[in-house]
């Protein structure tokens, strides 16, 4: 597999930010490839919002064999 495209996106939750990554790619799950490139974190008691989750989608595309 060869990877052709990626984005960084950020959200208040991991999940919030590979949904948002997948609405802009206009892909479904199974054909990207996701790293986690830093989790949300909780503000003062608990509160969210202190640090933004942040996610690396690329897309997976097939090499084609000559």
């Amino acid at each position: 597999m060869k990877i052709n495209k990626a984005i960084e996106v950020e959200g208040k939750t991991v999940e919030e930010a590979i949904k948002q990554a997948l609405i802009k790619l206009q892909l479904p799950r199974k054909k990207v490839k996701i790293e986690v490139i830093s989790e949300e974190a909780k503000g003062l008691f608990g509160m969210p919002g202190a640090k933004l989750a942040k996610v690396r989608v690329s897309v997976l595309g097939e090499t084609k064999n000559t």
